[in-house]
Order: structure tokens, then sequence, then C-alpha cells
């Protein structure tokens, strides 16, 4: 999988100070790169899940001689 959908600190202009007062607006934008970064985090997990299943998967019953 690629990173392209990944968070990218490089890209987050919403980083306050302590000077600022106002709170800041979500664009849509903003929205869809969130949106696609769970959505990445969530394909991950389920590839994550299959290779754990697949590891502790009880092993096939060895045939009887």
């Amino acid at each position: 999988m690629s990173d392209d959908n990944r968070y990218n600190s490089d890209n987050d202009t919403s980083v306050l100070k302590s000077t600022d007062l106002r709170k800041t607006r979500l664009t849509l934008r903003m929205l869809n790169d969130l949106r696609k970064a769970g959505d990445a985090r969530e394909a991950e997990q389920v590839e994550e899940l299959a290779l754990v299943r697949k590891m502790y998967a009880v092993p096939p019953a060895a045939p009887a001689a």
C-alpha cells in the first residue's frame, strides 16, 4: 500500500500558536485527507488481522497412517 493516503505533517497548516485565540476551520480538503487516512488505517488493520489469523491458525490435521 502506498503512503499517499497516510497523514503527512508537512501538509498540516493548522498548527496553533499560544497567541491564537480563534478556532480553526476544517476545510473540505482537510476532511477528505482525514477520511483517506482513516481508510488507509482500516485497510492496514484488515491486512494485519489476516496475517495474525494465518500465523495463529490451527495447523491442519496430519493424515492418519
